[in-house]
């Protein structure tokens, strides 16, 4: 009864997932780079929770899910450089993951146990968890054991000996984590943890894109410039951030989506200056100010990361759009710089001249080399399975991903003339890096201040929609 539910529902999940294929060629990436006689260890994330006996949407740690393309918690992978002698033959893998609970999946949702991994995600050599205990790997003989130190935030689930916490226990016993050998009376264990070279290979594979992982790039992408769009079209005086964010977030939604890539940060007018607001609660924005969206959605594993920064009214302020101007022409010249060869440091500092130079012709700071919090952030980041994904960050390559996020911020109180306070501007785009110069995946969503009024000007299909209000008790 259960294994035919189970097969009836598969057809129910979306077409377009990263294929079991992409997973295995980056496990097998992974091993070109490993070192001889080395075995690396990827855990998957917590369970975390939320309050009482609720717990967050989970959400795989991005390593494992690059390298397996399991959703569920509770596993542990390990990739050895060369073939393992086992009972049942040669191995160069073994994935241990949480076992079917008939029980558990009525309440919790269903789980692939090991022959949905075998058959969805093509591992063969996968157990249930709680045969990782007594499964016999001596960690001793390797040169090296490359894994994660551990954040010593998991959660023990005393119900359960197969548990992420029960995992990691288990594997720091079998390789000598942390072992005072003088107290505990034990051999010496073999000086063979590595928890330094793991991150940079995976840095290296995960910064340059596939193919398969550029197609749920620009999905992504255009989702989150059709949020701005949207919003454009909709932005009216008297409405709260929340809903803002909200209508962004209904677009997400509304293609799929399954998560948004990071906590969604609108900020109007002074809130706007708040580098990660995330609070969103300001009920009524004002009609002479701006607001700045910055949000991204995650398709399948994979972030987007835009802003925009709109005048909630319909049209710049001169002070407004001197300050966006700036930052517009800062982001543009990085941009037309971006290409394989050029280093991230050049276009930032490309950026912080530029914006420099404005701030000194608009009288906001007095001379080019003043120190000043009015560009406090850095310029580009890679984008992908993280909205700070890993990458490497000297030169850039082809099918890097990144952002070009120039922004100017100044608070109320700044030592600048009072007509500034309060104005925010921040501008990301997400490029492609392609073989010869860049490729601006971002486009769809307006960027200049014409482009912006223009597009504010249109209808909006939200513009009847209207709800009963809000009543208490009284």
């Amino acid at each position: 009864m259960l294994s035919g539910f189970f097969v009836s529902t598969a057809q129910e999940t979306p077409s377009d997932f990263l294929s079991s294929e992409f997973h295995k060629g980056r496990r097998e990436a992974l091993r070109a780079e490993l070192p001889a006689n080395s075995v690396a260890v990827f855990f998957a994330n917590p369970v975390r929770n939320r309050a009482n006996d609720v717990d967050y949407i989970y959400h795989q740690d991005p390593n494992l899910y690059y390298l397996t393309g399991y959703r569920e918690p509770h596993a542990v992978l390990l990739i050895f450089k060369e073939d393992q002698q086992g009972e049942d033959g040669n191995y160069n893998e073994i994935f241990f993951i949480q076992e079917r609970n008939a029980m558990q999946e009525m309440w919790a949702g269903r789980r692939l146990g090991t022959e949905g991994v075998k058959d969805k995600l093509a591992i063969m050599n996968t157990f249930n968890g709680s045969a990782f205990k007594d499964y016999n790997i001596d960690f001793e003989k390797f040169d090296k054991v490359l894994f994660y130190d551990f954040e010593n935030d998991v959660r023990d689930d005393r119900r359960n000996t197969a548990d992420l916490f029960s995992l990691i226990e288990q594997f720091k016993t079998k390789v000598g984590y942390g072992m005072n050998t003088s107290t505990l009376g034990a051999e010496p264990k073999k000086n063979n943890i590595d928890l330094e070279s793991l991150d940079e290979m995976m840095s290296k594979l995960r910064g340059i894109k596939t193919e398969e992982e550029l197609d749920l790039i620009r999905k992504a992408v255009f989702i989150s410039t059709v949020g701005q769009v949207e919003v454009m079209k909709a932005m009216k005086p008297g409405m709260s951030e929340t809903e803002i964010q909200g209508i962004h977030e209904y677009v997400f939604k509304k293609y799929g989506s399954e998560y948004e890539g990071y906590p969604s940060i609108v900020g109007a007018g002074n809130n706007g200056c708040i580098l990660h607001y995330i609070e969103n609660h300001k009920p009524n924005i004002e009609s002479k100010e701006m607001i700045l969206m910055d949000l991204g959605a995650e398709y399948h594993g994979y972030t987007a990361d835009v802003t925009r920064t709109i005048p909630v009214d319909g049209e710049f302020s001169p002070e407004e759009k001197a300050i966006y101007d700036l930052v517009y022409k800062a982001q543009e010249e990085a941009i037309q710089k971006c290409k394989p060869g050029t280093s991230f440091r050049e276009i930032t500092v490309l950026s912080q001249k530029i914006i420099n130079e404005g701030l000194v012709e608009l009288g906001i700071i007095a001379n080019v080399n003043e120190r000043h919090l009015y560009y406090p952030h850095g310029l580009s980041h890679h984008i992908g399975l993280d909205v700070h994904d890993k990458g490497m960050y000297g030169d850039m390559e082809e099918n890097m991903v990144i952002t070009v996020e120039p922004g100017i911020y100044i608070p109320e109180g700044s030592k600048c003339d009072k007509k500034w306070w309060g104005i925010a501007v921040r501008i990301e785009d997400d490029i492609l890096i392609t073989k010869d110069g860049f490729e601006l995946l971002s486009s769809f969503a307006p960027r200049t201040t014409e482009e912006i009024e223009k597009m504010m000007k249109k209808k909006s299909p939200l513009d009847s929609f209207e709800l009963p209000k809000l009543k208490g008790s009284k």
